[in-house]
């Protein structure tokens, strides 16, 4: 519990800070980590209320349960001195909170406050009381083994349950990959491999359309004037260049082009939440919003690359597949928190097909930063089960502004929708058809060794 509180005393030290600082975005400087962010010209900012996607209503239900699967929130970036950061601009980057990887004291802050939120929300619902000390089977918290995960749990809970001893389960050594959380391919053969680089290389268009954001990205950093690539040791960008590897026990990776831009715009982004002065986050380049948006897309192309065709994803998410289902039908629970990573929203929701979508109010389009995977359990006045999908996450300006998401001032929320399936009147899914959805999308792992069996 000490370690804790330090965490959150040093969380709230930068929030008390962001506070009491000039509300101008052009002032001082700092860089960090590549997550998105918008910022305070009237004509950029949106409202975190415009499109929610598919049309719900819950007003006729009682809230049950809700299993949360959570990205962790802002981190520095996952390399550190003398990666390809360093060698590829000769720019100084943001000074990081954290090492390299680990949550950033922002990210602390964010999340604490979004467990608030939470918290004042399934109060309202009626599914939480007051400062609850909720039993042992009614809430869950577990995280993959990273310091980022669970550090965001922590953080979270401790602003969900602010008087509860609330006990952050991970189950792996320390700084390991938990299994469950791991988008590794636990099956592989030479068939499958065939047919899941076939699958990834349907998103060549989508590499091709890239051109742009990697001449953007080369500008902002002054990649081709950097001590690097006058030393010819930075490669020239191509769309043309992915060499693609899949191998059984470990996730698909990419060498080339995308894997280099991939970790410069990851560094860039991440700047761009943390540093208060827009123009210095850009390396001295006034950048719009849609041009933050280009710089993301490279990540959210990369990401969609790897883990979003359905071979991969009924492979790579099946251990997590399986706990979020034993949570939505596990007896007396209320609430359950899983932190993991952005490929593990994508594979979860790509392995249940899910139908494509562009999140409003982000520079990430798919998994922002710290974003949150719901799946809500809802009863109707005649006790049947019903269930609704969103991605809930804070907008540019929440993460830029530290702004208090409350139920005046919420997160930005979105409504997804599975492929062939029927909703009912308000919009909901029946829960019986979203437990089906999950065993057919689990059997569909099982089924790979028999599909693809040399």
């Amino acid at each position: 519990m000490k370690t804790k509180a330090i965490y959150i005393f040093a969380a709230f030290s930068l929030l008390l800070g962001a506070c009491s600082a000039p509300a101008s975005d052009e002032t001082a400087g700092k860089e960090d980590e590549p997550e998105v962010t918008e910022s305070a010209e009237p004509a950029e900012s949106t409202s975190p209320q415009a499109d929610t996607g598919a049309s719900v209503s819950t007003d006729d239900y009682t809230l049950k349960e809700v299993v949360v699967l959570s990205r962790h929130n802002i981190r520095s970036p996952l390399t550190g001195g003398g990666s390809v950061l360093d060698t590829s601009t000769d720019y100084e980057w943001f000074s990081w909170t954290s090492n390299a990887s680990e949550l950033s004291l922002r990210g602390g802050a964010a999340e604490t406050m979004m467990g608030q939120y939470f918290r004042k929300w399934l109060e309202a619902e009626g599914l939480m009381t007051d400062n609850e000390m909720p039993s042992e089977e009614a809430v869950r918290f577990y995280a993959n083994a990273k310091q980022r995960t669970i550090a965001t749990a922590n953080y979270f809970s401790s602003g969900f349950l602010p008087v509860a001893d609330v006990n952050v389960e991970y189950h792996a050594e320390y700084d390991t990959m938990d299994p469950v959380f791991n988008p590794v391919l636990t099956f592989m053969s030479d068939s499958y491999a065939k047919a899941a680089e076939a699958a990834i290389h349907e998103y060549d268009d989508a590499i091709d359309a890239l051109a742009p954001s990697y001449e953007l990205l080369k500008d902002v950093i002054d990649y081709e004037q950097s001590t690097g690539c006058k030393a010819g040791s930075c490669p020239v960008f191509s769309t043309k260049d992915s060499v693609f590897t899949l191998e059984q026990g470990k996730e698909p990776s990419v060498k080339g082009t995308l894997k280099t831009a991939c970790s410069l715009a990851d560094a860039l982004v991440l700047q761009y939440y943390e540093e208060p002065d827009k123009v210095k986050a850009g390396f001295g380049n006034d950048l719009s919003i849609e041009d933050w948006e280009s710089i993301s897309k490279i990540k959210d192309v990369y990401s969609e690359v790897l883990f979003c065709s359905r071979p991969i994803a009924v492979n790579a998410a099946n251990p997590l597949l399986k706990e979020i289902q034993s949570e939505l039908n596990q007896e007396g629970r209320k609430f359950t928190f899983l932190c993991g990573h952005d490929s593990n929203v994508l594979t979860v929701l790509a392995a249940l097909d899910t139908e494509h979508y562009e999140l409003p109010q982000a520079i990430e389009k798919q998994t922002p930063i710290g974003c949150k995977l719901l799946f809500e359990k809802w009863l109707n006045q005649d006790n049947e089960e019903f269930v609704r999908i969103r991605l809930v996450y804070e907008s540019p300006d929440q993460l830029r502004d530290l702004s208090m998401v409350t139920l005046d001032s919420p997160p930005c929320s979105y409504d997804l929708s599975l492929t062939d399936m029927e909703r009912n009147e308000d919009g909901l899914y029946r829960f019986e058809d979203v437990m089906d959805r999950f065993s057919e999308t689990i059997a569909a792992y099982d089924q790979l060794a028999v599909d693809y069996a040399d």
